[in-house]
């Protein structure tokens, strides 16, 4: 289930971690079970924090933009879990449709699609690049900068205007490389006859990472009830403050009432758990990605009167999109460090999956500071061994075991991801009417 792989930490595991290691076949069965009855997103990436006390995911991607960040050693598993999440989302597919993000200029992130494109063909379907851009006028190739390129074409309407392709190009299938966060555009509108993985409402459009974090703690109260362990030491602590205007300073005195009010409830867990720290937290927009919008708090005073450059930064998202609600987020300082700096792990996951991971690091960022910040980059964990399971053989910290923890917290994340999007999934026609009957 979990790859084998190098960790960056080397001090002794949590009494949490052992405990996985001892009922790991509980696990795997607790698991097996959840997927019976839940579908895993098509892929998601995890960023994890461990903070020696806790070890808890902190955000969950459901449109992951690092695959060229993995090290190549995991394309086998990468390839092998395509298959499978193909086979159950649409089993005849042949051809497919990659829609990737806006990001011409970014060689980094068209080098993940380029890795995508790869994992897709090596399972065995056809794969062409649709891209999004309103003016591009036909195929384009892109110089990747690695001795390699990248194609993009434009994403048009097919003859009958209920399909969309490329020219020459129609598949069964669409995945989205792109989270939506101007909204859904028209073009990917209406489309009837293909799927689209993962769903449109998966994007930043109606998503919430609130929503997310109330499947998680759902996900982890359950978890621990099987391993009898306390949820907290799995899932962040977590409120939302809504109808909030940085740019004029409405909703500050509500916004500092919550970051008090969380503050003291993490002062009780540290009391209680005996931890020895600052407690603090993180307010981030509840919509958006790409680490904008974020901020770290350790007094309710510090968001009130925000000065014009924080107000600035903590307005406005990815693709402009304003904000008017932010999640306050319990802080988990991290302990891990790579190359000097602060290091958090991010793992990777297609269908129910681990399929890897890097470290993400930032060299002039704290333990307890956002990592996902310019200045950062990216260090590729490799295999300990070619096993795919945690050795009970070896010691509890060593470190295929420590990652086995990651992996477990990872696909717990992973679950709260597949009860949101069942939850937040549209109603159909038909039963829209028959819930109209029954209202009626």
């Amino acid at each position: 289930m979990v790859p084998h792989l190098t960790t960056a930490l080397t001090g002794p595991l949590l009494a949490l971690e052992s405990r996985f290691l001892e009922r790991q076949t509980d696990i795997e069965q607790w698991f097996r079970a959840q997927w019976l009855e839940h579908s895993p997103p098509f892929y998601a990436s995890v960023d994890l924090r461990n903070a020696g006390f806790k070890l808890a995911p902190v955000d969950t991607n459901l449109f992951p933009g690092g695959f060229n960040n993995l090290n190549a050693e995991f394309l086998p598993l990468c390839v092998q879990a395509t298959m499978t999440a193909v086979e159950k989302l649409c089993p005849e597919a042949r051809n497919l449709l990659l829609v990737p993000e806006n990001h011409t200029r970014n060689q980094f992130y068209l080098r993940n699609v380029a890795r995508l494109a790869q994992i897709l063909k090596l399972a065995g379907l056809n794969v062409r690049i649709g891209s999004l851009i309103p003016d591009l006028a036909g195929p384009t190739v892109l110089d990747l900068g690695d001795g390699h390129s990248l194609t993009l074409e434009p994403l048009i309407r097919l003859p009958g205007g209920r399909r969309i392709g490329v020219e020459g190009f129609d598949p069964c299938a669409i995945l989205l490389n792109n989270d939506l966060s101007a909204g859904v555009p028209e073009l990917l509108q209406n489309v009837n006859e293909q799927t689209f993985i993962p769903p449109l409402h998966a994007g930043w459009t109606t998503r919430r990472k609130s929503q997310h974090f109330d499947a998680y703690s759902e996900v982890a109260r359950s978890f621990s009830s099987v391993m009898d362990i306390d949820p907290w030491l799995l899932d962040p602590l977590y409120d939302v403050c809504n109808d909030i205007n940085f740019q004029e300073r409405s909703g500050e005195e509500c916004l500092a009432t919550r970051v008090g009010a969380l503050l003291a409830r993490i002062r009780e867990k540290y009391a209680q758990h005996g931890v020895d720290h600052e407690p603090f937290v993180i307010v981030k927009a509840d919509a958006g990605t790409y680490g904008m919008g974020i901020m770290t708090v350790r007094d309710p005073s510090e968001v009130v009167g925000l000065n014009r450059k924080q107000r600035n930064k903590m307005a406005v998202v990815k693709e402009g999109l304003e904000v008017s609600s932010v999640l306050i987020q319990e802080g988990v300082p991290t302990f891990e460090s790579v190359d000097g700096g602060a290091a958090e792990p991010v793992v990777y996951m297609m269908d129910r999956y681990v399929v890897g991971g890097f470290y993400r690091v930032h060299g002039e960022r704290g333990i307890d500071e956002n990592l996902n910040a310019p200045g950062m980059h990216f260090k590729p964990l490799a295999f300990e061994s070619c096993c795919s399971m945690p050795d009970p053989g070896c010691a509890p910290d060593a470190a295929p075991n420590r990652f086995y923890a990651y992996g477990v917290v990872a696909r717990l994340a992973l679950l709260a991801a597949s009860l949101e999007l069942e939850r937040g999934a549209p109603l159909d026609a038909t039963a829209e009417a028959l819930e109209a009957e029954l209202r009626g």
